[in-house]
């Protein structure tokens, strides 16, 4: 199964980082915010992806280009110019890099990654927001539903300390925690190949007219994640993400340094590193 990642935005709330890279290439712990992403999603054996690339794209390309060098031990033969590539970080992704114009939208952007997608179900999400969100879960719900799309639902972080409150007493303080009412859409989204009928064009925004007629006409479930999910949108967000990750303790680190989850492709079983299997499909 494809996973699209949307990584061609502006980042302009960002921009004290956004200047000379994408928000994606934006680093947590030394490493950009799009690999925490894509190795949440290879943690659950989804390796295949297609980035949506606009602003800055070739910073991204560059950095794909050159992961296997830079995060391998490298043998140079200085003589004839043979690289030789052993050990390191290598990761078993293949990822399609497509230009997918400097203005068009994120609608625009999701159906010119049509062709590359296999027509098949498909999973997406942006190229800035994590989450420990379990995505055999969400696969099995949205194919227990049959409707076209499938959103993450979350709850935000608030942005200030919750107070319960018995007149003047304060009977309890939570330090930003995430809110207790209404949900949002986090992205992590399984689609079927029919919403491309919803997107007319470059200039369609995917989370207006798409998402409005997908909901409209039925078609739009909500997975409810109440569990850890965080966009990076400011300066104060990476802080937040940063500090969570020198911690020791981010929440969207589901995998080991040499992931032990794997997919049996014999049995079509998943082991989610914790020793659990659940059913799998490729699609």
């Amino acid at each position: 199964m494809k996973v699209a990642i949307l990584a061609g935005g502006l980042g302009t709330r960002l921009a004290e980082e956004t200047e000379s890279k994408p928000k994606p290439m934006v680093e947590i712990g030394g490493k950009p915010i799009i690999w925490h992403i894509m190795r949440h999603y290879a943690h659950y054996g989804l390796n295949d992806f297609a980035i949506a690339l606009g602003y800055k794209g070739e910073v991204i390309k560059k950095y794909m280009v050159d992961y296997c060098s830079l995060n391998s031990n490298l043998t140079v033969n200085l003589q004839n110019g043979e690289i030789k590539k052993h050990g390191g970080d290598q990761q078993d992704w293949t990822v399609d890099l497509i230009d997918t114009g400097i203005t068009t939208n994120t609608g625009g952007r999701i159906k010119r990654l049509a062709p590359y997608l296999n027509n098949e179900t498909f999973m997406l999400t942006w190229g800035d927001g994590v989450s420990n969100i379990n995505l055999q879960s969400l696969l099995e719900f949205h194919r227990s539903h049959g409707k076209l799309a499938t959103l993450t639902a979350v709850r935000p972080t608030a942005r200030f300390g919750h107070l319960e409150l018995n007149g003047d007493q304060i009977t309890e303080f939570s330090e930003k925690p995430q809110t207790r009412e209404g949900w949002i859409n986090g992205a992590f989204f399984v689609l079927e190949p029919g919403i491309f009928d919803y997107i007319e064009g470059d200039d369609i925004q995917w989370e207006k007219a798409p998402l409005e007629g997908l909901a409209k006409d039925g078609q739009l479930m909500a997975y409810q994640h109440n569990s850890f999910w965080q966009c990076m949108d400011t300066l104060r967000d990476k802080r937040l993400l940063e500090s969570l990750w020198q911690s020791g303790n981010a929440p969207w680190k589901t995998w080991e340094e040499k992931d032990a989850s794997i997919i049996d492709g014999s049995q079509g079983l998943h082991r989610d590193g914790h020793g659990a299997y659940a059913t799998s499909q490729r699609t």
